[in-house]
């Protein structure tokens, strides 16, 4: 397992588009706090980079690896090896090369410029995020041979999570507007793991106001240690469920 993991590892920090991701992240993070005076814009501006960009990368990217990987794959399967090692094996090195490439792209720059709680905290959430997409890559990519298809599959998941699901929300907020949403929101978001990380960065930056009527009763619940501690583990779920999911799949999965 070691050994699948450090080729798979070795292999991955040294392809043109993660070396371009990482490059692409810290030009656009060096560039951010150096335009801006106060660290706290800067972690505003890196927000959106943070919450749409590395979920993209992270869920196509791996997609795409793990399908030109097949031949790879099935010479695994052909040794004598549980197919549960080497899937895990495969997730640990994408997860810990993409995580590696953000970390040195993004996270050392915002830790440089914001050492406080908040940089902390954008960085944390950030390699979470990058777990969280690789994993659903890896089941996305198992549910179906096809490849156009998988992509498709995995491309339509990171537009649900950044986009349909808020709309989804406001939608339902509109709609049951004179009822107190205030509980069922919380509800919601712990079924967003996009929405759990910018819940958690800006009360960080103490600017929950900007979240709407409804920043109290998140303030309440996230605000304190055990509401953190909470929400960290329900993104350990996050990861860990599709993860779960695609050895289940793998382990019966003709190939």
């Amino acid at each position: 397992m070691k050994k699948i993991i450090k080729y798979v590892l070795l292999d991955l920090l040294r392809n043109r588009i993660v070396i371009a991701y990482t490059l692409f992240l810290a030009v656009i993070s060096m560039s951010v706090f150096n335009l801006e005076d106060n660290p706290s814009k800067g972690i505003l501006s890196l927000l959106n980079l943070v919450l749409i960009i590395v979920p993209l990368v992270s869920i196509v990217f791996s997609t795409i690896y793990v399908y030109n990987a097949s031949e790879f794959i099935e010479l695994l399967v052909s040794q004598p090896l549980r197919r549960v090692n080497i899937w895990l094996s495969i997730f640990t090195g994408l997860a810990a090369s993409l995580c590696v490439a953000f970390l040195v792209g993004c996270g050392v720059p915002v830790l440089i410029y914001a050492p406080s709680d908040v940089g902390i905290m954008m960085t944390a959430m950030g390699l979470l995020i990058t777990i969280i997409f690789v994993a659903i890559a890896l089941l996305a990519s198992v549910l179906t041979r096809d490849k156009a298809k998988g992509i498709g599959v995995a491309i339509l998941l990171w537009f649900y999570f950044t986009l349909i699901f808020d709309g989804i929300v406001l939608f339902l907020l509109f709609q049951f507007m004179d009822y107190p949403m205030e509980k069922p929101m919380i509800v919601f978001s712990c079924l967003n793991p996009i929405d759990l990380a910018r819940i958690l960065i800006l009360l960080k930056l103490d600017i929950s106001a900007l979240m709407g009527a409804t920043s109290a009763i998140f303030r309440d619940f996230f605000g304190y240690q055990w509401g953190i501690v909470a929400t960290l583990l329900i993104m350990t779920t996050w990861a860990g469920m599709p993860l779960w999911w695609s050895v289940r799949k793998f382990n019966r999965k003709d190939l």
